[in-house]
């Protein structure tokens, strides 16, 4: 109900004059609990997005209404928190979640209130949630409830704690990496004593469970500003769950061909690559099995990492297992890290102007090696690579990246085989002309592959079935 408490407290601390374009779904939600006699606000995120003109992921209301007054006003709801006061209403194909205006009780694991109590007060609501950017409310009728100063934290571009900062973090340990994605993400700066708090309480990360930590990593990852993980690795928290990352923030690379340590060299190749999630997470793990691999030459004193590539790709499968990623990404990241050096052409011939000319059977068969689904990535990720690296030789690297996406182009305009679904006959060609199902049939199919790959030419049915007859 509209107490006088409430009212006051709007006075004090309501911003009428900004005003913020509501979906038509979301003030039929709050018009009809309003009407019925409570409170309701948009709320959290879903506001300060709309402030900084971005679109909401969801939207979130809170209510002086209980979970059973808000599901007497809707036809169509479900339960999806009622234990937190947590309640679902479907409008028009859309979920708008409502929750009661709460105080959280005890939280003896880090992550979720023991109990929580309903309260009449959206100020005691406000109040718990963890950053002063996402503890504004809105609706129309009382404007901008904004009791923490979040529009001045706008403002200044900070990530600041509501109330005490160290309270915010015993309260849900994850609100540390969500600190370091929403300053990724709007590229804000973490204000002093939350960062401290931070530093201070990183080792309660590991409270947290694998699949909530995936999560603000993804984000973090591919917004605007991936290399702010350094800050997740400054404050403490990635040794608790990415510790073969500090160990890359760690190792020192001495080669005419890198500018900056193997962590350095990722974050740098990450920010280098559009913001997709295989392919940032190439990026990070594209060289983590560098520390693993070091060792110095010495005569010339340069670094090098032999077999890195392999070793990475299998510490990378290991580590997105750990955080529970789903297998399709697992696998083709596994793929581009194992690959994302691979060698085209070791020795291209240069034509008298000194111009790269790369033989087009060698991109054939690394597009069959690396898979046609992928090799378009390979070029991005090798792109990133060198962007990340020093001057030496970086024009001719380059000018080799746009011969190889050059010739690419023209073997897939032109259809030209590559895998054996490519070829002009099949297994049950070869039954036809005597050769029976089997090991020899698949070492047929193979040879010929080799041939056309090198041959585009000898892809005809005709041909392939007479030189069948002779393997």
């Amino acid at each position: 109900m509209f107490t006088a408490e409430n009212r006051l407290r709007n006075w004090l601390f309501g911003v009428k004059h900004i005003k913020i374009n509501l979906p038509e779904n979301v003030k039929y939600i709050i018009d009809t609990i309003e009407t019925a006699g409570y409170e309701a606000y948009a709320v959290g995120g879903c506001v300060r997005d709309l402030l900084l003109n971005r679109k909401p992921e969801d939207w979130d209301i809170t209510t002086s209404a209980t979970p059973l007054e808000v599901k007497a006003l809707f036809r169509r709801t479900f339960d999806t928190g009622l234990k937190h006061g947590t309640i679902t209403v479907l409008l028009d194909g859309e979920n708008y979640e409502v929750t009661t205006y709460r105080i959280d009780g005890i939280y003896e694991d880090k992550r979720r209130p023991s109990e929580v109590t309903y309260t009449s007060s959206l100020a005691d609501d406000l109040k718990r949630r963890d950053f002063t950017i996402n503890a504004m409310a809105y609706n129309e009728r009382e404007g901008l409830i904004d009791l923490y100063n979040g529009i001045k934290d706008i403002e200044a571009k900070v990530i600041r704690a509501v109330g005490d900062a160290n309270e915010r973090f015993n309260e849900d340990a994850l609100r540390m990496m969500r600190a370091v994605r929403f300053s990724a993400q709007l590229g804000y700066t973490i204000e002093e004593k939350t960062r401290n708090a931070i530093i201070e309480k990183a080792a309660d990360i590991k409270h947290i469970s694998a699949e909530r930590i995936r999560i603000e990593l993804v984000k973090l990852i591919t917004s605007p500003n991936p290399d702010f993980l350094r800050d997740v690795y400054e404050i403490g928290l990635t040794v608790e769950f990415l510790p073969e990352f500090d160990a890359c923030m760690q190792t020192e690379q001495k080669h005419p061909h890198h500018c900056f340590n193997v962590g350095e060299h990722i974050l740098h190749s990450m920010k280098a690559i559009e913001a997709d999630k295989i392919l940032r997470l190439t990026m990070l793990f594209h060289d983590i099995a560098k520390p693993l691999t070091k060792t110095v030459n010495e005569k010339t004193g340069n670094d090098s990492f032999k077999g890195h590539s392999k070793k990475g790709a299998d510490i990378a499968r290991v580590v997105m297992r750990r955080l529970k990623f789903d297998n399709d990404t697992i696998d083709k990241v596994y793929r581009l890290v194992l690959y994302h050096d691979y060698d085209i052409d070791m020795n291209p011939d240069f034509d008298h102007l000194g111009e790269i000319k790369i033989k087009d059977k060698y991109v054939r068969r690394a597009i069959n090696r690396i898979g046609e689904d992928l090799y378009p990535l390979y070029i991005k990720i090798h792109a990133a690579d060198v962007a990340a690296q020093s001057d030496f030789m970086k024009a001719e690297k380059l000018t080799f990246l746009v011969e190889l996406n050059r010739i690419y182009e023209e073997i897939k305009a032109a259809r030209q085989c590559v895998t054996l679904k490519d070829l002009a006959i099949n297994g049950n060609d070869l039954i036809k002309i005597g050769i029976p199902k089997g090991k020899k049939m698949g070492q047929i199919l193979n040879t010929l592959l080799d041939d056309v790959i090198d041959n585009p030419e000898h892809n005809t049915r005709e041909h392939l079935l007479e030189r069948s007859l002779d393997l």
